[in-house]
């Protein structure tokens, strides 16, 4: 059976060469995220057969942001799908609506903290207040859980003092940004190893790039597998 705790970034064109992709990973990979890039390339109809067809876990990384009522409809439709995580802003009013809309389904929601690509200096141009990433990551975190999400985005710096929190217990820590000791970190800025991201406290790590950039997919995400801990407690799959 495979390791779910390595999710891979399905980040190509369109729905035929995420397929493709999935094809030459095999058994090895069980767990895929489809985001907006692949959104309009047939990404949910890939993710519907990912699921259905092949049995596969599914990761939607849609980072909904809308008001509440927008919110709850497009999560409950989603919810529709059977499919396993999907991704909304952290805001409590975004993590609260789209509880309610996936409400009676297993569709966990997983509040994004902030993106793994941004640093201070980008948070200067959002205009977001003072403070380091770190602490307004785990501030974010807290507030996302108390909300309800069942879990959060955050990069693997951030990941211990997230489940250090008194209400992580029983949530989920996913990392994107996760890239194996001498990849390119390409747009990145707060990354680490697998290894690393795993015994930081994390769930799940997200890897895209170093695996459908290899000349051998199969090859480069078995070498990733390879570096993770032995599983030390329960992830999501449990």
């Amino acid at each position: 059976m495979a390791d779910d705790r390595l999710i891979v970034a399905l980040d190509v064109p369109d729905a035929l060469s995420g397929h493709e992709l999935a094809k030459s990973l095999g058994d090895a990979v069980g767990f895929y995220k489809i985001g907006l890039g692949m959104l309009t390339g047939g990404g949910l109809a890939l993710a519907n057969e990912l699921k259905q067809e092949h049995g596969k876990r599914i990761f939607l990384d849609m980072k909904l942001f809308d008001i509440s009522a927008t919110i709850e409809a497009a999560v409950r439709g989603l919810a529709q799908f059977d499919l396993d995580f999907l991704t909304v802003h952290g805001d409590p009013h975004v993590v609260d609506a789209a509880k309610q809309g996936a409400a009676g389904s297993d569709l966990k929601i997983l509040a994004v903290t902030v993106l793994t690509s941004l640093d201070r200096s980008d948070l200067d141009d959002c205009l977001l207040r003072d403070g380091s990433v770190a602490d307004l990551v785990v501030e974010r975190a807290g507030r996302a859980f108390e909300a309800g999400a069942d879990g959060v985005i955050a990069s693997p710096q951030e990941a211990t003092r997230i489940r250090a929190l008194p209400n992580s217990a029983g949530r989920l820590i996913v990392t994107p940004g996760v890239r194996p000791g001498g990849s390119d970190p390409g747009d990145q800025k707060r990354t680490a190893t697998p290894a690393v991201a795993l015994s930081s406290g994390a769930d799940h790590i997200v890897v895209g790039r170093p695996i459908w950039k290899s000349p051998n997919p199969q090859a480069a995400a078995e070498a990733i597998l390879a570096e993770l801990p032995s599983p030390g407690r329960k992830t999501s799959s449990n």
